[in-house]
């Protein structure tokens, strides 16, 4: 059986509580707090007015983040943390790391997944877990609907035509069949970010397919979105198709050679989840043909090597894999974590609760 792409409880309206190990009592004495990140990945989302939310609930041991669990340094602040922070490129918090650790019950994660940074050892200490999926998930979600927007108006092709003629020609072919009134959207996936995409979808006169083979049918119609058994039959009858598929086994290279020829000609795909979701080698062929356009955030491999075709396509928009938080965005994903340090010392339930079961999940 595949493994589970929908999360009911992933619904942006529905606190993200995964167990009752979430509850427990009101946190007595002062915890005391450290963190492991690279600083350059945050660089300005940490300012005063957060370390100073942080210091009224707890005392920090070192404002320099770990980047290593086995030196010295770390091997001293692991052993007096109660809370751990952690984000972008830490080290792996494992077993070893963890036996330095004997009072650690909170890991609060400055992004969404947590699968390369936490070992299943973190869960089986009856450690805390929260991370930053809401934070994470709200500009992918903008930055996927300007793409969804940008592919029904063809602006990129349009941008191009002006470029090269210089002048504005409203006759011209590409304008016949643009603009959002009536085109069909494929969302592949169920995901936070899917599910979100499709909320906000219902604002623009399309319709809405989505495919994920765990979604309920009640949760995509109260969505707006018809949901469709087939993913072959949704990729044939899309406009556009937007990837939010985890990665799991059976997700990798989910767009193949034969999916991928099941879109119609002119149909723009749309990836802002994961490269490895399609296989690029067959997605170059196609694009190279013009049959099809692609707005590209995430690829595969990443970078792409700069012999790459999809750089000089013109039917390609490549961006450097910025849908996720940017700059001021990051600041989103501090308040969270801090939201549930907060949470967590007053004895309440974390918004962003990770649970062990739900790891299977997790692209």
């Amino acid at each position: 059986m595949p493994r589970q792409w929908a999360d009911v409880q992933s619904h942006p309206l529905t606190p993200c509580i995964k167990s009752d190990r979430s509850m427990h009592r009101p946190i007595a004495v002062r915890p005391t707090l450290a963190f492991a990140f690279d600083p350059e990945r945050y660089a300005g989302a940490l300012d005063s007015r957060d370390l100073a939310r942080l210091a009224a609930i707890a005392d920090i041991l070192d404002d320099e983040p770990m980047q290593t669990y086995h030196d010295a340094r770390a091997a001293r602040l692991l052993a007096d943390a109660d809370i751990l922070v952690t984000g972008w490129r830490a080290p792996l918090l494992d077993r070893a790391a963890l036996e330095m650790a004997p009072r650690l019950k909170l890991v609060g994660h400055l992004a969404a997944t947590v699968k390369q940074f936490l070992s299943e050892d973190v869960w089986h200490r009856g450690i805390s877990v929260t991370a930053a999926v809401n934070a994470v998930a709200l500009p992918v979600v903008e930055f996927t609907l300007a793409s969804i927007i940008f592919a029904a108006k063809r602006a990129f092709a349009q941008s191009q035509q002006y470029r090269q003629h210089r002048e504005i020609s409203y006759g011209g072919r590409v304008t016949h069949d643009c603009g959002l009134l009536g085109k069909t959207i494929g969302i592949l996936g169920a995901s936070r970010v899917g599910l979100r995409v499709i909320e906000r979808l219902q604002d623009y006169d399309m319709d809405v397919l989505v495919y994920d083979p765990f979604l309920a049918r009640e949760h995509a119609i109260a969505l707006g979105a018809e949901k469709v058994d087939n993913l072959d039959d949704m990729i044939g009858r899309c406009d556009i198709l937007s990837v939010h598929a985890p990665i799991t086994d059976e997700t990798i290279n989910i767009l193949d050679a034969r999916r991928l020829a099941l879109l119609q000609n002119g149909a723009t795909l749309i990836n802002t989840a994961r490269g490895v979701l399609i296989d690029h080698t067959a997605l170059v062929q196609e694009l190279i043909s013009g049959r099809i356009s692609a707005s590209l955030d995430v690829t595969y491999p990443e970078p792409l090597p700069s012999d790459s075709p999809l750089f000089d396509l013109p039917n390609v928009f490549l961006t450097p894999h910025i849908a996720g938080p940017q700059g001021s965005e990051r600041r989103r994903m501090l308040t969270a974590i801090i939201n549930d340090i907060e949470r967590y010392v007053a004895g309440k339930p974390l918004l962003g609760d990770v649970a062990r079961t739900s790891l299977a999940r997790i692209g």
